[in-house]
């Protein structure tokens, strides 16, 4: 990494977890859409059993940087591995295996709003498993009882509070037993007791099933509560990496002017990337969204119990 991009108290984040506890590595990753550059050389190494969150203002690439890892998005240039196994340059139906290992949390929740809850977590059994019914109704209500729901079962999703779509959407991430677990600004929307409820329930399913786990988010409350490790993403690049309080005492200028952001200049930001006529129009890669405010549907995940 260029001098720049090493502030003070931290170390290339290349450098924090050797290629024996990597769970996810990302090799000088770099991701266009027409003159946009949106990750330029990305190095980080995602250590196993840990929860690392990615902090940066919105629009700066974090949702991509997921997309990237599960192979929604592939690179322009650059190597992406999961478990030390080379994914970027695999085909789609290989691509497919890997997922299988891989539980996505979506901004939006991404649930299917003609499906009742019960149907929503089971979905990917009944698509991709031949697992019988019985079996099939035990691990959905083990899922909702691990994320603190009872008796939803038969609710649609637009009966349920952003707080408990959060949690389905978290169920449904888990229900498979992956190994790691992505959640795409996991607690956006939520007010802050909602918020701290995601905050808690990311925690446990840590202690409680050793997940792996990558969040990505603005939100500093979230991350000084969850992260094991931070790292702050800013011009396509990690400009910071540590815990968070070594991130947020740190001298670098542009490090500084993203923790003194303003909760009412963080949403005038958003409110200016949503809004149709501030954006370039540009032809979107692979048919799927590129901003950190759009929601893309899970892929299907086939069950390693089957």
């Amino acid at each position: 990494m260029p001098p720049h991009a090493e502030p003070p108290r931290t170390s290339p984040p290349e450098k924090q977890a050797t290629a024996s506890s990597a769970i996810v590595e990302l090799r000088d990753v770099h991701k266009r859409f027409g003159q946009q550059v949106v990750l330029d050389g990305v190095n980080v190494a995602i250590e196993r059993g840990k929860t690392t969150v990615i902090l940066g203002p919105s629009g700066c690439g974090k949702s991509v940087l997921l997309k990237c890892i599960v192979g929604l998005l592939r690179p322009d240039r650059g190597q992406v591995f999961f478990n030390t196994q080379r994914v970027d340059t695999l085909s789609e139906s290989k691509y497919a295996t890997v997922r299988r290992h891989i539980g996505f949390v979506f901004q939006l929740s991404a649930l299917f709003d003609s499906m009742d809850i019960f149907e929503n977590l089971a979905f990917p059994f009944r698509e991709h498993t031949r697992l019988k019914e019985p079996e099939i109704r035990r691990r959905v209500v083990r899922a909702l009882r691990l994320v603190d729901l009872r008796g939803i079962e038969q609710k649609l999703p637009s009966q349920l509070s952003g707080g408990q779509q959060k949690r389905v959407a978290v169920a449904r991430a888990v229900i498979q037993k992956p190994e790691l677990v992505l959640y795409d600004e996991p607690t956006t929307g939520l007010d802050p007791v909602r918020a701290a409820g995601i905050n808690s329930l990311i925690k446990k399913l840590k202690q409680e099933l050793g997940v792996t786990s990558i969040v990505v988010t603005h939100d500093l409350e979230s991350a000084r509560a969850i992260g094991d490790r931070v790292l702050l993403l800013i011009g396509g690049r990690f400009i910071a990496d540590g815990t968070f309080a070594e991130v947020a005492d740190s001298d670098d200028p542009k490090v500084r002017s993203f923790f003194s952001t303003t909760a009412e200049q963080i949403d005038e930001i958003e409110a200016a990337q949503r809004d149709p006529a501030t954006q370039p129009h540009e032809p979107i890669a692979e048919s799927v969204s590129v901003t950190d405010d759009a929601e893309t549907p899970p892929p299907p995940l086939s069950s390693t119990d089957a």
